[in-house]
């Protein structure tokens, strides 16, 4: 399965089983090819290379939020996103770098539900 409808599912799932955290969970839509003009437009408004896909804006175990990097099975990170990451990581961020959807959702699970003062 790509990261399209990998992303695609698990957004339809998570709206489903936390319908009370819809609006807390968004995509990031830095990634994809864009012609020259609109990829000038978004680095001008702040898009950023490296960031990840998803962010649910949920404390939770004491972490600020979770953000997700959706990849494939055989996907792997750039080290814009490997940067990015740790940036994330260093500033009280969880960060999951799930390789697919079921592994995404578990990632979800296991923050959500197995960190404390949710």
């Amino acid at each position: 399965m790509n990261e399209y409808n990998a992303q695609r599912l698990l957004v339809a799932w998570f709206d489903t089983t936390y319908p009370y955290l819809k609006s807390l969970f968004f995509a990031i839509p830095n990634g994809g090819k864009r012609d020259k003009v609109t990829a000038k437009r978004l680095k001008d408004e702040g898009v950023r290379p490296g960031i990840p896909d998803l962010m649910l804006a949920r404390p939770c175990g004491g972490k600020n939020g979770l953000f997700l990097e959706m990849k494939t099975v055989s996907g792997r990170p750039s080290e814009a996103q490997e940067a990015a990451h740790l940036a994330l990581r260093t500033n009280g961020y969880a960060v999951a770098m799930p390789r697919g959807y079921e592994a995404a959702r578990e990632a979800i699970r296991g923050y959500l539900e197995n960190g404390a003062a949710c």
